[in-house]
């Protein structure tokens, strides 16, 4: 298995994303330009110019041409996927972190950090279908966890918004009146702040990655903890296979460590463990700097990873994968 080496972010990365189709993959990093790639080969297609701060997630439309970004220059911004053009532009008064674009997308949650004496929030944004309608006002704004919310993802049916962060809950909140349904318990769940959160493809559970250094996967609607994969460093990416059951970890020591250790001490490589059992099954090495984002393509044959070293290295699996056995 070779990987497809793509370099065009010139800082970390921070968020890889396929589109529907697994044809287009997106990737964010700190160095303001969100760029698209062809998912096959990993040729550059362009660039989205606008942001003035690090884009910290992006989410794409269903049919692939809407792309919206969330940015520490206090905007979420909406382009065209196809022309690379500003469609709009969401102002906060606080860097923008999480994006997710509900069901139909006609919603977006975009959550934004704590800053100055503003505590951090969830919005809800509605997204018109002609840009020229676009507004901006928020239809619902959730404030109320402490610390900042790194992930916020819409539940079933887009009747809930799952969001998590720094104060290590995972909390379920009814996107109608923004009331809290439930939290995570402390004993169960995480000790230390989450930092990813991804969904199934069917949407039925979620999976939370930690500086804890575990995984823990979670039931949608009723927040029970169904399973927890323990490894040995702190966890930035989580993602899951849409096809076999395999759950990949990615991390590693904290960036401002890494020149001070060898290479192999930092533990820079995509732990794959096996969904059900909870076992580790195989690792696939690559990065010098760890791991902070993890995408797999919706058909499940390719996976991307992106880290703290600029590159993304687009894996497509050799079929002896298909067949592993434990």
């Amino acid at each position: 298995m070779r990987p497809i080496l793509m370099k065009g972010h010139e800082r970390p990365l921070t968020f890889l994303k396929y589109n529907r189709d697994g044809d287009l993959l997106f990737s964010c990093g700190k160095d303001h330009n969100p760029t698209v790639w062809f998912a096959d080969n990993g040729e550059r297609l362009g660039t989205y110019r606008g942001h003035n701060g690090a884009v910290w997630c992006c989410d794409v439309s269903r049919d692939s041409m809407m792309l919206i970004t969330g940015s520490a220059d206090q905007s979420a911004k909406l382009w065209s996927v196809q022309s690379g053009e500003q469609l709009y532009s969401f102002n906060f008064g606080s860097p923008a972190r999480a994006v997710d674009l509900a069901v139909g997308d006609k919603l977006a949650v975009i959550t934004t950090d704590p800053f100055m004496d503003s505590p951090s929030a969830i919005h809800v944004k509605i997204i018109a279908r002609d840009p020229a309608d676009q507004i901006g006002e928020s239809v619902l704004t959730i404030k109320g966890p402490q610390g900042r919310i790194n992930r916020a993802v819409w539940g079933a049916l887009n009747t809930t918004i799952i969001s998590a962060g720094e104060d290590a809950v995972v909390r379920i909140w009814d996107s109608e009146t923004g009331k809290l349904l439930k939290e995570s318990d402390k004993e169960s769940g995480h000790k230390k702040t989450i930092t990813a959160l991804t969904k199934s493809a069917d949407g039925s559970h979620f999976l939370t990655g930690s500086l804890d250094k575990s995984a823990k996967l979670w039931d949608m609607r009723t927040l029970t903890l169904i399973k927890t994969y323990v490894t040995e460093r702190p966890v930035n990416a989580v993602t899951m296979s849409p096809l076999l059951n395999h759950v990949v970890l990615g991390g590693g020591q904290d960036a401002s460590n890494v020149t001070t250790t060898d290479h192999r001490a930092g533990k820079f490589e995509a732990k794959f463990y096996d969904k059900i059992l909870q076992e580790e099954i195989g690792g696939v090495k690559g990065h010098f700097g760890p791991i902070n984002a993890l995408a797999f393509n919706p058909d499940g044959k390719s996976f991307s990873s992106g880290g703290e070293d600029g590159y993304v290295r687009l894996h497509h699996f050799d079929p002896d994968y298909f067949h592993i056995k434990i």
